[in-house]
This record gives structure tokens, sequence and C-alpha cells, in this order.
């Protein structure tokens, strides 16, 4: 599959990505569930197919940017009115 679709499909499940793993690991850490997040989604994207196929040059600068925008999807999503405050 083409990996740019393949790789916005994948960011299209972050804020439900985000959201489960809210559910699940709800008592560890923002960092875990960080971790746990950016790995459900890499294995989405398939990140080691991807890294072996060339697709991605540099997997840990990739895995880098990916921490970020589900950092930004979080703080968008606790902005909102999904958050409970």
């Amino acid at each position: 599959m083409n990996f740019l679709k393949l790789f916005l499909r994948a960011i299209a499940l972050i804020p439900g990505v985000v959201q489960g793993t809210e559910a699940l690991f709800g008592t560890k850490t923002g960092e875990q569930k960080k971790a746990a997040a950016v790995e459900i989604v890499g294995a989405a994207i398939n990140l080691a197919d991807a890294v072996t196929m060339k697709h991605i040059a540099d997997a840990d600068k990739f895995t880098a940017g990916l921490s970020m925008v589900i950092d930004g999807v979080v703080t968008c999503l606790n902005a909102s009115l999904w958050a409970k405050h």
C-alpha cells in the first residue's frame, strides 16, 4: 500500500487511540499512556516494515514526530468538552 495513504489512515486513528489508551491505562502516568499510544499507532503504520522498506529514513525522528502529533491531539482533547472538569 502507498505509505502516505497508510500514514494518513493511521493519523486519523490517533484521537480514538488516545481515548482508548486513557480508558485502558487511566491510572498510569501521561508518559506511559503516550508511549502506549505511540506503540499502537506505530503498529498501525507497521513502523518496522516501513523502516525496512526504506519508507522511513530515520525511525527515531519519525517516532518523535508521531509523539508530538499525539501530544497535540491530547492538548486539543483536554481543551475541549471531552475533558472532564
